[in-house]
Formats: C-alpha cells, sequence, structure tokens
C-alpha cells in the first residue's frame, strides 16, 4: 500500500493522522471501501476503509448455507443508491485516506479524499450532502470535519434528498434472486442479446458472480470457451492456488470488478449461466487467453457466440510466447522445419477413412492420418461372426461411404497438409494393437478441410482428448460443430435407420466361381471398375460395382517383370524392374475409376483382358515406357499395332527392359504384304524343337559350326575353371547355363523359379524348356555371351490347330516324327508378333510338311486374304476337301464347323 509522509506537526501539539493512497478496488456499502496497492510481482495487498462519523443503510444479505435457521435480508432503504454512488464515483480511483480509529477486531476508520491528497472530494460529506447517509447518532461537532458533516446534512434535508424526501425509500429497495428455476429457458429468453450487468465478485479469473440489470438476478457467469487456474478448497476450509490462480483473478479483478458490463447469456451448466462478458474496452475472455491466464475448454467453447477460432488463436499467441500457464509448453511440431509442417501433396491411396498416402514434391511417399477423428468402427463383442473373416472395408458399417468418399474427393488430387502433430510410437497391449508413429495433420482441398467434411456426413466421430492434451487438430472447434450438425440431422453414423450392409462376393482365386462368371463379364464388353490393389505392373485386384464383386485381373498382351517373392526356402528376387512396373501401375491406376474387357481366365481363376484409364490402355502404357515387352498371344487384339508400334519406340530409347537391347539383322524377314507374287526362298535349317502348338524352334545350318565352336569354347572354359555349387542364384529372365540329362552344359534362360530345388529354364539353342535343381545352374561365362546365334522361334503358316487335347496331340506326334531333329528347308511367308510364319520343306523329297498334314486331316487351313498366297492357299483348301471327303482323322465325323463350331472349339 502507497502511502504518504505527511506527519508531523509541532512538537506540542496533537498527531496529525497520516496520508496514505491507494486505488479502490471495490464498494461494500455506502460507508466501507477496499483499497489496493500498485502490484509487484504479484497482486498487491489491500484494506478494508470504513468511513468515520457517518452511517449508510445495510445491503441485503444471503443466509449463509451452513446455517439451516438464518433468513435472507434485505436491502435498507436508499442502500443500494449509496453502494452505486460510491462505485460510479470510486471504483478504480486513485484515492487517499487518513485512519482515526482502529478497534481492537482490526476494523479501521477514517476520511477518504478523490485524488492524490486531503484537497480533493471528502467521500463522506458528498454521501451525507446528497442524502445517502447520516451522520452517526450522538456525535457532536467537535471538529471543522464534523460541522462540514452537520451542515451538510441539514442541506439535504432541506434539499430533500435521497432518504430526506417523502415517503419510506421502499422503491430503493431491490427484489434480489439468487436461483433461477428454468435457467435454460431463461437463457434462451434472452436470445443472446447483450444484458447490462455488474460484476459483484470474482471467484478466479473466469468465474464470477454478476447482478443482471434491470431485474436484480444474482447469477454465476462461467466465461464461455476458458478456464483459468483454480483455488482448490483443502479440508480444513481452507483454500490453496493453482499456479497463477491469485494473478488470474487479479487480472480479471483489475478490470471487471464492479464495472458496468454488459453480458452475453450463451449456455447454461446446472445453475451456472455460461457467458461472454463485454466491457467497453474489450472483451475479457479473448484477453485472459491471450496473456496466458486461460486455456481453452472444448466443452464450452462450442457455445461462444463470437468464432471459437478467436480464442484459439489468443491461446496460441500466448503458447508460442510461453506466457505464464505456458511458460513450458513445448509445440507438438517444435520439432519440424517450416516444410515440413506445411505442404502440398498429391494424393495416391486412401488407406482408411481416416489415413491416405501423399506423394512429396520431392518424390517420397508419406502416410498421413486426419487429425483428431475416428473412423467408423464395429461396437460391441458379439457383432461379428467368429468363423467368418472380418472384412473392415465392407463388414463394418459406413467405413465403405468414408473410403469412397475419401477415394472420389482427393485421388490423385493436389492437397494442402498442415501437420497439427506427431503421435508417437506405442507398444502393443492385451486389448490395443501396436502403433507406428503417425502424422496427423489438417488437409484440404479447394478451402475444405477433409476431416471436417467427413464428420458432417456422419462417416467419422471427433475424438475426445484430455483437457491438457494439447495433440489435436488445429480446427478442433469446427470438428466439434460438424459432430455437432451430424448428430442433429442423423446423418450417418448417427442415423436411426438401418445401417447399410455390403454383400461383395470375392472371386479371386475360387475358379469355380470364376468359371461361373466369365460368361457375364466376356459379354459385357466394357465394365466399370475400381482398382483395389496393385499387386504387381499387370497384376490387380478389381472391385465391378455393377456385380458388386472382387477379381484379380491380369492384364493381356505383356510380359511384364516379375516381383520378389518369398518361396519356400527361398526367398526369390524380383525382376529388373519389376518394382518400377509396380509403382507405375500404382500411380496411374490404384483406387482409380477404370474400363475393364475381359477376355479370359487362367487356370487360377484370374482374369486376363485390358485395363483402360481415361481413354488409355494400361498394356501399352507399360509396354511405351519400357517397363514390359509385347507377348505373342497379344496377335489377335485388335490393340497388336499399338502394343508393337510402342514396343518398337521403347527398343529405339533402349531404356529399362530394352536397355541392353541389340537390334539383330533379320535377312529374311521382309515384309512382302505388297508383293503381288508370293517370294520364295527356302534355306536349310536343323530343326530342334517342336511345342505343343506347332511352333518351331530351328538352328541355321550356315551357323552350325559357328554355335559348336561357342559351345566347345564354353566347356574348355567350364573345364578350366570350374563353377563353385551354390555359388548362383537363379532369377527369372537371367541367362545362365544348364547341365542337361547328358551331362553337358548348354546355354539357358531362367523362366520360373519355384524353390531352389525346382527350377524350370529354357535352352536358347535348342528351344526346348526343363525343369533342373538350382545346383545344375551356374553363371554364363563371358565367352558364351554372344547370344545372336540361339535357335529361332517360328511357326507354321496357314495351318490352325483345334483346341481340342487328342487333336492336337495327333497332329504335333506326326510332325515330331516327321522332322525334329531333321534338316529342312524354311521359307518365312510372313511377320507377326515376332515370330515369322513360315513353311516347311523335307530336304530330300522338297515336300510341304503343312501341306502333308492338311492332307492327313491333322489340321484346318487358316485362310488369308493376301494376293500373292491365294495361289499356296488354294492349294492348302484343295488337300482339306480331300481329307473331308475321305473322313481321315479330324473329319472322320464330317464338317463339323457348320453347326457344332463352339462345341469342337471352332470359331469362323
Amino acid at each position: 500500500m502507497a502511502s504518504s509522509a505527511q506527519s508531523g506537526g509541532s512538537s506540542g501539539g496533537p498527531a496529525v493522522p497520516t496520508v496514505q493512497r491507494g486505488i479502490v478496488k471495490m464498494v461494500l456499502s455506502g460507508c466501507a471501501i477496499i483499497v489496493r496497492g500498485q502490484p509487484r510481482g504479484g497482486p498487491p495487498p489491500e484494506r478494508q476503509i470504513n468511513l468515520s462519523n457517518i452511517r449508510a443503510g445495510n445491503l441485503a444479505r444471503r443466509a449463509a448455507a451452513t446455517q439451516p435457521d438464518a433468513k435472507d435480508t434485505s436491502d435498507e432503504p436508499w442502500a443500494f443508491p449509496a453502494r452505486e454512488f460510491l462505485r460510479k464515483k470510486l471504483i478504480g480511483k486513485e484515492v487517499c485516506f487518513t485512519i482515526e480509529n482502529k478497534t481492537p477486531q482490526g476494523r479501521e476508520y477514517g476520511m477518504i479524499y478523490l485524488g492524490k491528497d486531503t484537497n480533493g472530494e471528502n467521500i463522506a460529506e458528498s454521501l451525507v450532502a446528497e442524502g445517502l447517509a447520516t451522520r452517526r447518532e450522538g456525535m457532536r461537532a467537535i471538529n471543522p470535519e464534523q460541522n462540514r458533516l452537520s451542515e451538510c446534512e441539514e442541506q439535504a434535508k432541506a434539499a430533500k434528498k435521497g432518504m430526506w424526501s417523502e415517503g419510506n425509500g421502499s422503491q430503493t429497495i431491490r427484489d434480489l434472486k439468487y436461483t433461477i428455476e428454468n435457467p435454460r429457458h431463461f437463457v434462451d429468453s434472452h436470445h443472446q442479446k447483450p444484458v447490462n450487468a455488474i460484476i459483484e465478485h470474482v471467484r478466479d479469473g473466469s468465474v464470477v458472480r454478476a447482478l443482471l440489470l434491470p431485474d436484480y438476478y444474482l447469477v454465476t457467469v462461467m466465461l464461455s470457451g476458458i478456464k483459468c487456474p483454480t483455488f482448490r478448497r483443502e479440508a480444513d476450509g481452507s483454500e490453496t492456488p493453482e499456479p497463477f490462480a491469485a494473478e488470474a483473478r487479479f487480472f480479471t479483478e483489475s478490470r471487471l470488478l464492479q464495472r458496468d458490463v454488459q453480458i452475453i447469456l450463451e449456455s447454461c451448466h446446472n445453475q451456472n449461466i455460461l457467458g461472454t462478458i463485454l466491457h467497453p474496452n474489450g472483451n475479457i475472455t479473448e484477453l485472459l487467453l491471450k496473456e496466458g491466464f486461460a486455456r481453452c475448454v472444448d466443452w464450452s467453447i462450442a457455445v461462444y457466440t463470437r468464432g471459437a477460432e478467436k480464442l484459439r488463436a489468443a491461446e496460441r499467441f500466448a503458447k508460442e510466447r510461453r506466457l505464464r500457464i505456458w511458460r513450458d509448453y513445448v509445440a507438438p511440431t517444435a520439432n519440424l522445419d517450416q516444410k515440413d509442417k506445411q505442404f502440398v501433396a498429391k494424393v495416391m491411396q486412401v488407406l482408411n477413412a481416416d489415413a491416405i498416402v501423399v506423394k512429396l514434391n520431392s518424390g517420397d511417399y508419406k502416410t498421413i492420418h486426419l487429425s483428431s477423428i475416428r473412423p467408423p468402427r464395429l461396437e460391441g463383442e458379439n457383432t461379428q461372426d467368429k468363423n467368418k473373416k472380418l472384412r473392415p472395408l465392407y463388414d463394418i458399417p459406413y467405413m465403405f461411404e468414408a473410403r469412397e468418399f475419401l477415394r472420389k474427393k482427393l485421388i490423385g488430387k493436389k492437397v494442402n497438409v498442415t501437420v497439427d502433430y506427431i503421435r508417437p510410437a506405442s507398444p502393443a497391449t492385451e486389448t490395443v494393437p501396436a502403433f507406428s508413429e503417425r502424422t496427423c495433420a489438417t488437409v484440404t482441398i479447394g478451402g475444405i478441410n477433409i476431416a471436417e467434411a467427413l464428420v458432417s456426413k456422419g462417416l467419422a466421430t471427433v475424438i475426445r482428448y484430455r483437457q491438457d492434451d494439447d495433440q489435436r487438430s488445429s480446427h478442433y472447434d469446427e470438428l466439434l460443430a460438424a459432430e455437432a450438425r451430424a448428430i442433429k440431422n442423423g446423418k450417418g453414423l448417427h442415423s436411426k435407420k438401418e445401417v447399410p450392409i455390403h454383400r461383395v462376393a470375392d472371386i479371386s482365386g475360387d475358379t469355380q466361381k470364376a468359371k461361373q462368371f466369365l460368361p457375364f463379364l466376356q459379354r459385357a464388353g466394357r465394365s466399370e471398375a475400381v482398382v483395389e490393389y496393385v499387386f504387381s505392373g499387370s497384376r490387380l485386384k478389381l472391385y465391378l460395382p455393377k456385380e458388386t464383386c472382387l477379381i484379380t485381373f491380369l492384364l493381356a498382351g505383356i510380359e511384364c517383370p516379375r516381383g520378389a517373392r518369398n518361396l519356400p526356402g527361398l526367398v526369390q528376387e524380383g525382376e529388373p524392374f519389376s518394382e518400377e512396373a509396380t509403382l507405375f501401375t500404382k500411380e496411374l491406376v490404384l483406387q482409380r475409376e477404370v474400363e475393364v474387357e475381359v477376355e479370359s481366365m487362367d487356370k487360377a481363376g484370374n482374369f486376363i483382358g485390358w485395363l483402360h484409364i481415361d481413354g488409355a490402355n494400361l498394356s501399352v502404357l507399360l509396354v511405351e515406357h519400357a517397363l514390359s515387352k509385347v507377348h505373342f498371344t497379344a496377335e489377335r487384339s485388335s490393340y497388336y499395332k499399338s502394343l508393337l508400334s510402342a514396343e518398337e519406340a521403347a527398343k529405339q530409347k533402349k531404356e529399362k527392359v530394352w536397355a541392353h537391347y541389340e537390334e539383330q539383322p533379320v535377312e529374311e524377314v521382309t515384309p512382302v504384304l505388297e508383293e503381288k507374287e508370293r517370294s520364295a526362298s527356302y534355306k536349310p535349317v536343323f530343326v530342334t524343337e517342336i511345342t505343343d502348338d506347332l511352333h518351331f524352334y530351328v538352328q541355321d545350318v550356315e551357323t552350325g559350326t559357328q554355335l559348336e565352336k561357342l559351345m566347345e569354347n564354353m566347356r574348355n572354359d567350364i573345364s578350366s575353371h570350374p563353377p563353385v555349387e551354390g555359388s548362383y542364384a537363379p532369377r527369372r529372365g537371367e541367362f545362365c547355363i544348364a547341365k542337361f540329362v547328358d551331362g553337358e552344359w548348354y546355354r539357358a534362360r531362367v523362366e520360373k523359379v519355384e524353390s531352389a530345388a525346382k527350377v524350370h529354364v529354357f535352352y536358347i539353342d535348342y528351344g526346348n524348356v526343363k525343369e533342373n535343381p538350382g545346383s545344375r545352374l551356374r553363371t554364363l561365362p563371358t565367352s558364351a555371351s554372344t547370344l545372336v546365334l540361339r535357335a529361332r522361334a517360328v511357326r507354321t503358316a496357314w495351318l490352325e490347330l483345334l483346341p481340342d487335347e487328342d487333336a492336337r496331340t495327333d497332329a504335333v506326334d506326326s510332325v515330331v516324327r516327321d522332322i525334329q531333329n531333321t534338316q529342312c528347308l524354311l521359307n518365312v511367308e510372313h511377320l507377326s508378333a515376332g515370330c515369322p510364319h513360315v513353311t516347311l520343306q523335307f530336304a530330300d523329297s522338297k515336300g510341304d510338311v503343312g501341306l502333308g498334314l492338311v492332307k492327313e486331316g491333322l489340321v484346318m487351313v487358316e485362310v488369308r486374304k493376301e494376293k500373292q498366297f491365294q495361289k499356296v492357299i488354294t492349294e492348302y483348301l484343295n488337300a482339306q476337301e480331300s481329307a473331308k471327303s475321305a473322313r481321315l482323322n479330324l473329319w472322320r465325323y464330317g464338317d463339323f464347323r457348320a453347326d457344332d463350331a463352339d462345341e469342337f472349339g471352332y470359331s469362323r
């Protein structure tokens, strides 16, 4: 408390009272005030000063709850006007005072002057002059001060002021109301319009007692959206302040106590009212937050009518500067660089209803979890059949709708990501699985908060936190408001309607079901689908919405590098560029809407066909980007020309799978489509292998000696430098040497690795395929790396085999008997998919091998329209008619093509 040194006077006279100064904190009644000093490092000291020589009426007092027999007392006449007179004149003002008397109980009486010295207005005289107080009874005017009081009283009586006016003063007695019967109705009746009030008491920084005018309701008001440190009441009745509780209360008292304010009544909590207090100098709620005296509270921030974002911003201001209660605050993203806190990224995959995978500008992938929301989940223990495998996407109510909302909204789009917090990894417990570290962020697109949109549609719920848990969304209040709207409107998870059921048949790998679906998918032509998963560059899992089924889909017409696989006793490494092909397909089609054309299925129940994304054929795109090669099965497809063109362009660039490509001179393979005459230029070849579909592997007789020399050099190299057993790990597509049944080493290519003991190899110089243990394979010696001398694959021109297994076997057996491991004459008739179509003649008789098969009725003729071939095709067709007339082999039951073509596998 500040004081002056005006003591003294003559040594023989009476002592002059010391003049002290202070600031008026509160007016207790018409004749008592509380003054405080200046704050220094905390709340200042306080003193109660009672005015000497006068008396004012007593204010109303509520009976103590601990005294059941006590009753409430009301105001004495003119007591409240006296209090108000002093309140309006003194609150917050500097006064000086002298203490004239102090009772044994410690009560101090004195004179109070407005201003810094005793020349200011005498407060007691002003009260008496206004008729709001009287001189104490029996007091004699023995000094100038008392004489002035007597004069003031007489003037007030003459002027009939205050209590000296006519009447008994009953109109000055307030009808105080300490309780409200229906607080909710009371709050709603004011329609959030400001109510005039006087703050009568400050319990703590955010809870006050207010007198609402003009109806004199005395209510407790809790500031909406915030909470200050409080005073904890101990068992002995004493109070222990939390850190900064006293400072927060003084902050509010010094600005609001006994000030005229306006209060917006916003909600109610028990008998307490939630509201916002408005003062001409500002909003105390936001000021408390900004100064670090309060924190936001979730349970009441939603009712704050002036925008929760203002409160969060004020709190953030204090946190960033570590003010008061935030002195030890560490931001959830304090360890992140600014570029890692806020960035733009492209959404590549939706993992769950609350998690996505994004691609950063650096090319890296990052998993982002949406802050403060929880995806749909199963409620209860018995909701799921224990014998049935749970498929969360389809079996958890609204999970599919949530995933689809995110997929349609985000996939392939660029979004703004603001990291809110990093949730550290947590170990597994008995009831909760382990979680890795998670980056939680607010994701927006086009100004829309995705998490808020999910919650507003009832497709996710908002996580509730402990009050001191700062790891939450930066837009947490908007999430709470969105959830409240969803609950009110009965959206999604909050709906009382029946839960949507998704009956999705998974026919992946189920051969029987796949066979049943195949005809429908073939007839459907192009079908809409969503790519659910990418196993490799050419193997995908699709969801067909129209058929509500899941299928495994293989891209037709291409040969894509195979990825790494775990096999029994062996980890098979992926082929070169397999990961690149998988990544290419993922980025292009994962979770996108595509169109598929199903052509056939394999023996494992996987469908084979063409996939289109935005009008582009994925098979062609893979070939175009040198991530796949054209497979010979593409010949009959309408996309064959596009595939060949793409492959040729990729070869010229010599990238990825074509990085080591060397264009081989093909002398005999020349286009003859424009020729008017068929070109017959037979060259001697040695037939080394014949496949089940009448493909031949031949060696040029002219280069035979070169091949023999290469083999001899290779075997000499092996003899001088024997390879170490187990030193070679086979990988699909690699060239190596393999030991054949004759004990000799031959050049080979690894076709398939089933296990360490079962590796399929293709002998490149002869064309045969054999299964070998890995121990019989070695690295290809450098001396044998000239690969241009290997056997060539060709197929017979103008011949067509039936799908019937017996018919095919008869035809192949006949050819094997006649020409395998013999020398023949070969003529290239036309090209197709890198495998020339040829005619073969016996070396001695010059007889046409293919024509002989037709004459025996073992094969059918493939009709072609090129003019230069009409002469020879006519000869073939005549031979076919002769075999048909003689009922040979295929034709033993007549011409089956007319009515039974489909049953016999024949298509015209």
